[in-house]
């Protein structure tokens, strides 16, 4: 059996001396495969890949991921000075809006600077003279199943769309990012977005050296056809003569991460309910705000029904209902899966509950407890 084969909660069983639940378990075997992923379309295209720390910034696994990535893009100057001090190589520094103290002080840190709109670019030009400079351009068309992360939705203020603003500043811009996709696991919709790109903004793309074409693009999904889209890329990358860059964070962690728990209480009414050491408000936020359920990989399959719970106060903190193989009672383990992205960088200290801890196990089978979270972190998050 491979090491990245072994089952979960095998793996959580054999840590139940040495590790307390709740925590984090990513692995870098199953990471390794995604990277591998990156890296055959970075060969295959030409593009190079920016590791998104808005979804994903444990740092502890930045020396895995480095050998396979070009650096790291940020939302913030929190994220951007991250990147730079932590993984190196690469930093571009994004923000939606930059203070002029943010500016000052992501000025040295950053290889480019991409403002969110012309004012900004305007204002703050005297203050990165000598910096690649990006704009975020808003195409006006997008791939996401959720309003909520459209960036093309009504009144949207991600990005310019207007090409006819944009080409007179065209000559103090380097590069470009289009970020217009969300969880897009669909070749022929990525292809179809960026052939309107190409013909929309041709004339302005013609004048820049590089082009970020954003993440949200599953293209390490199994069975992806990793060849077409790096051909895609290519041959856009050709016809305008620009660097292309990708910035894949759930891509790249997809699949790689667990938030292992433990059954504190089991109650019934109207049916089973575990509730278990963790929650969903506090850590594994996304899934209230875009009501979807926990996954389970492999997905339990048996004849016990069970809801499994937070042990929050908040009446909607459940994880999911799954059938187990056997009934759940206090101690048993339950390991949610696809815990990596968007939950690490979303916890909180929400009812005072203890943080999970963040456990790599490494590509040699070691284990590592990089973080473990204590009363002192969460008096020092408060006032």
């Amino acid at each position: 059996m491979a090491i990245t084969d072994k089952p979960i909660l095998e793996i959580a069983e054999g840590l139940r001396s040495t590790v307390s639940t709740p925590y984090y378990l990513i692995d870098e075997g199953r990471l390794l495969r995604n990277l591998e992923k990156v890296q055959r379309v970075r060969e295959l295209s030409g593009a190079k890949s920016v590791l998104a720390l808005k979804c994903f910034s444990t740092w502890a696994v930045f020396d895995l991921m480095r050998n396979h990535m070009d650096g790291t893009t940020s939302s913030s100057l929190y994220e951007a000075r991250l990147g730079a001090e932590k993984f190196g190589k690469e930093v571009h520094a994004y923000s939606v809006a930059w203070s002029p103290e943010e500016i000052r002080a992501v000025r040295p840190l950053s290889t480019k600077i991409i403002f969110n709109s012309l004012s900004q670019l305007e204002r703050f030009l005297p203050d990165v003279q000598g910096v690649p400079l990006g704009l975020r351009v808003n195409p006006g068309v997008s791939h996401s199943h959720f309003d909520l992360a459209d960036p093309a939705r009504k009144f949207s203020r991600l990005g310019v769309g207007d090409l006819n603003q944009i080409l007179p500043v065209a000559s103090v811009l380097s590069g470009l990012m289009f970020h217009c996709n969300c969880e897009n696991d669909d070749l022929e919709s990525f292809s179809r977005l960026l052939d309107s790109i190409a013909a929309r903004f041709a004339p302005l793309l013609e004048k820049m050296e590089w082009v970020s074409l954003g993440g949200g693009i599953y293209f390490t999904k199994e069975g992806y056809p990793l060849e077409a889209f790096a051909a895609k890329l290519k041959a856009f990358s050709q016809r305008f003569n620009v660097q292309v860059y990708l910035e894949p964070g759930e891509a790249s962690i997809t699949q790689t991460g667990f938030l292992i728990t433990s059954v504190l209480d089991v109650i019934h009414n109207g049916m089973d309910v575990a509730i278990v050491d963790a929650a969903v408000e506090t850590h594994m936020l996304d899934l209230l705000i875009y009501h979807t359920d926990a996954k389970m990989d492999p997905a339990p399959t048996g004849p016990h029904p069970f809801m499994v719970a937070g042990r929050t106060c908040l009446a909607g903190d459940v994880f999911g209902t799954y059938s187990f193989p056997e009934k759940l009672k206090v101690g048993s383990l339950v390991a949610f899966a696809d815990a990596s992205g968007y939950t690490m960088v979303k916890k909180n200290w929400f009812n005072g509950v203890a943080m999970p801890s963040i456990v790599v196990r490494r590509l040699d089978g070691r284990v590592d407890v990089v973080k473990r979270f204590t009363y002192d972190d969460y008096v020092g998050n408060l006032s």
